[in-house]
């Protein structure tokens, strides 16, 4: 599959029809007129834009080239959307983002997430053929730029232990995506987030945007809960808030 392939199969999924109403009734927790979101690995913009429909600014972060311009045409317009094309990682710089040309979902920062890749169930066939060195900002930097965020979602393929460790302070509400071919980099994330102040977190496996659980648990519990998935489950997302209520189904 070419590239331009892959990115209109990505806006098939990501818009497809009722998908906008369940994903804003579930940010809706997180963000109200007026608050900012992050956007970490926006991709196609489909979080970005229900980050808009709520009356929420967002700060659209996604450093592949390709998405990076159909963010710019999907956005141009909008002053709520600020678009930055760069990795976020732990220090200002640059780093090499590895490219799958057939699969730009999968684009990483993270040596150790191709390894893990290579030979697991369900990743085979993919290739990441395709090197770009590109700049490097922090959470902590977007933050001092754009304004604290009330939201954090963070979509990195197994670079997100590295984009969390750029972040120091606390946001009211966060999400990070986990895999089962690299549960380590899970609980990395969680052991810095509860340094940060979170208490309480819940889950969601794949797109689904509901809960796995019906209140919310603390870090040990999860990583415990994530150990605990089989490999099929493939990823999901873990949500940190500082508000507990906003983590019940």
């Amino acid at each position: 599959m070419t590239t331009t392939a892959a990115i209109r199969k990505s806006l098939r999924t990501y818009y497809a029809p009722g998908r906008a109403a369940a994903l804003d009734a579930f940010h809706a927790r997180f963000l109200a007129p007026g608050e900012l979101g992050f956007d970490v690995g926006a991709h196609v913009g489909d979080r970005t834009a229900s980050f808009r429909r709520l009356g929420a600014r967002a700060v659209a972060v996604e450093p592949q080239p390709r998405l990076a311009r159909l963010l710019r045409l999907l956005f141009f317009r909008d002053p709520g959307v600020v678009r930055v094309a760069a990795l976020v990682g732990a220090e200002p710089g640059e780093a090499v983002l590895r490219l799958n040309t057939a699969n730009p979902t999968v684009a990483t920062a993270s040596e150790e997430f191709v390894a893990a890749a290579e030979g697991a169930a369900g990743w085979e066939g993919q290739v990441w053929d395709t090197e770009l060195r590109l700049p490097v900002t922090t959470l902590d930097a977007l933050a001092a730029e754009h304004g604290r965020p009330d939201f954090v979602k963070i979509d990195v393929e197994g670079y997100e232990a590295v984009a969390l460790a750029g972040l120091s302070f606390a946001p009211r509400s966060l999400s990070f995506e986990f895999t089962t071919i690299q549960r380590d980099v899970a609980a990395q994330c969680l052991d810095r987030l509860r340094s940060l102040g979170y208490r309480a977190f819940n889950a969601c496996l794949g797109e689904a945007m509901q809960f796995a659980h019906a209140a919310p648990v603390e870090a040990t519990a999860m990583a415990a809960w994530i150990a605990s998935l089989p490999h099929e489950a493939n990823s999901g997302d873990i949500y940190a808030s500082l508000d507990p209520a906003r983590l019940r189904t």
